[in-house]
């Protein structure tokens, strides 16, 4: 069973840059299909996909969130991490990370229509 955990800093400052990294278990970041996601959840509002990283290493940005985000892995350690630059008040939120298999219920420029496995989500504040 794979499991998906988020670790990072619950406050940052206005400006500064958000750093949050996901621990993969029980399976490999390299399995072939696999899309390695990063979800936000802002008070009030719904879901917002920021972006993925595949199973090849590709990665795949929200069009609105690309000038400021980064997602990188280390395959070595089995995870994977999201930069966000230039935080403001807006990103505070439960930020998730989540696999989803493209084989299964597929996948669309890169992001899948269904995650299989979700982390349990880690609060982010901005403020100085």
């Amino acid at each position: 069973q794979v499991q998906v955990q988020e670790s990072g800093p619950g406050l940052v400052k206005p400006s500064q840059t958000l750093s949050l990294t996901c621990t993969v278990s029980g399976g490999s970041i390299k399995t072939l299909y696999y899309v390695w996601s990063w979800i936000r959840q802002s008070p009030g509002k719904g879901l917002e996909w920021m972006g993925d990283i595949a199973h090849d290493g590709r990665a795949f940005y929200n069009p609105s969130l690309k000038s400021r985000t980064s997602i990188s892995w280390d395959t070595s350690e089995n995870r994977f991490s999201l930069q966000l630059f230039s935080v403001t008040p807006e990103d505070a939120a439960v930020y998730y990370c989540a696999a989803g298999d493209c084989s299964g219920y597929g996948c669309y420029e890169g992001r899948p229509f269904k995650y299989d496995y979700w982390g349990q989500g880690t609060q982010v504040t901005v403020s100085s």
